[in-house]
C-alpha cells in the first residue's frame, strides 16, 4: 500500500466515531469507486456528490477516489464496513459469498432488459438493504449495467463454440455459467480485462458494451454478441454510523440525491447500451445477432442456474423469484 493510500485510509476512519456535527460544521468524507472516469456510473457518481454538496451548503463534501485508485472492488465494500472510506460503489453480485441473495440480478437470462430489470429491482431491493443494514451500511441507489454480450474473437453460434475457452468470469454466476458451458472460468477485474487477453490468460468473456469501450475491447476481440445475458447492478453506499452522524437535514439530502441519482443511472444506462454498442462497431467489431438456437441454449441454462440460486437463497430467493415473474405476466 502507497504511502498516501494508508495516510487517506488513516484519516478516514476517525470520522465514524464523531457525534452528529453541529450546524455549519464540515464533513470531509472519502468514497471508493473500481471504474474509470469515464464511464457512466463514475459520470453519475461525480454528479451526486455534486449533488450532494450544494443541497448540504458544503457541510458534506466527499472525494471521490475512481478507477479502484485508493482500494480494488473487492476491498470496497469491506473497507466501508471497517470505516476506511465512508461511501463506497460495487458490483453487488461480487459479494455473492457472502450472501447468495446479492446474487440475484446476475442470474443469467432472467432480465434481459431494462423494463425487467426494473421490475427485478422493485421486487429485490428490500431484501438487498436489509442485508447491508445488517452489515452496517445504507444503500443509497442501484443502476445496472447494460445488458451483457459475448467478446471473442470467432463468431459464436452456439455453446459449443465456447467450450474449451478461458473464459473470463467476476461472480459467482459467471463462474457457474461458465463451468455448465465446458468452459474454463477465469476470475479477472474488469481493469485487467485487456491485460489478461493480451496474454492469454482468457480468449473469451462476457460483459456489457459499456465495459467493452472502457477496455477498449477492439484491441482484444472482433466479435461482440449481445445476448442480454444479464443487467448487474452497482450499488453505491454509505457506512451507517457516518450516515447518522450527520444532521437528520444533511441525512435526507444525501437521500434525496441519491434518489434522483438513481432515476439518472437508470436512464445513462440505456443510452450506454446504445453508445457503447455504436463505438464497438465504429471500431471494427461485428456486432452480431445472436442465433434463435444461441437463445434457447442460454434460456435452459438460465433456468439451471436460477434453480441452483433458488436453493440457496431460501425462502427469500423463492418469494423474489415468484413476485418477479408474476410482475413479468
Amino acid at each position: 500500500m502507497t504511502t498516501t493510500r494508508r495516510a487517506l485510509l488513516g484519516a478516514a476512519a476517525p470520522l465514524l466515531a464523531a457525534p452528529i456535527l453541529p450546524a455549519g460544521a464540515q464533513a470531509r468524507l472519502q468514497m471508493a469507486t473500481p471504474y474509470p472516469d469515464g464511464n457512466f456510473h463514475t459520470r453519475n457518481v461525480r454528479s451526486f456528490l455534486d449533488e450532494v454538496q450544494a443541497a448540504t451548503s458544503g457541510r458534506v463534501q466527499v472525494q471521490l477516489h475512481s478507477n479502484g485508485a485508493l482500494l480494488p472492488m473487492p476491498q470496497i465494500k469491506g473497507g466501508v464496513q471497517r470505516g476506511q472510506v465512508q461511501f463506497g460503489e460495487i458490483l453487488v453480485s461480487a459479494y455473492g459469498n457472502e450472501d447468495p441473495f446479492f446474487e440475484v440480478d446476475s442470474i443469467p437470462q432472467l432480465a434481459t432488459n431494462h423494463a425487467d430489470a426494473r421490475r427485478l429491482l422493485e421486487v429485490s431491493r428490500s431484501f438487498v438493504e436489509a442485508r447491508m443494514q445488517r452489515q452496517g451500511l445504507t444503500l443509497l441507489y442501484m443502476v445496472p449495467w447494460p445488458p451483457s454480450g459475448f467478446y471473442t474473437n470467432a463468431p459464436v453460434e452456439s455453446l459449443d463454440s465456447l467450450r474449451g475457452t478461458r473464459f473470463r468470469t467476476f461472480n459467482v454466476m459467471t463462474n457457474r455459467f461458465a463451468t455448465l458451458i465446458g468452459a474454463n472460468p477465469v476470475l479477472v477485474q474488469a481493469a485487467e480485462v485487456p491485460q489478461a487477453f493480451a496474454t492469454g490468460v482468457i480468449n473469451a468473456m462476457i460483459t456489457s458494451a459499456a465495459t467493452g469501450v472502457d477496455t477498449s475491447a477492439w484491441d482484444y476481440a472482433r466479435v461482440f454478441t449481445p445476448v442480454g445475458f444479464t443487467l448487474t447492478r452497482n450499488g453505491v453506499f454509505m457506512n451507517r454510523r457516518a450516515l447518522e452522524g450527520l444532521s437528520a437535514a444533511d441525512q435526507q439530502a444525501i437521500r434525496t440525491a441519491a434518489a434522483t441519482a438513481e432515476t439518472r443511472g437508470w436512464q445513462m444506462s440505456e443510452e450506454a447500451q446504445r453508445v457503447a454498442e455504436a463505438m464497438l462497431a465504429s471500431r471494427g467489431m461485428t456486432v452480431a445477432r445472436p442465433s434463435a438456437g444461441l437463445m434457447e441454449a442460454m434460456a435452459r441454462v438460465g433456468e439451471t442456474i436460477a434453480t441452483e440460486w433458488q436453493a440457496r437463497a431460501g425462502e427469500d430467493g423463492q418469494r423474489v423469484l415468484a413476485a418477479y415473474r408474476a410482475a413479468r405476466s
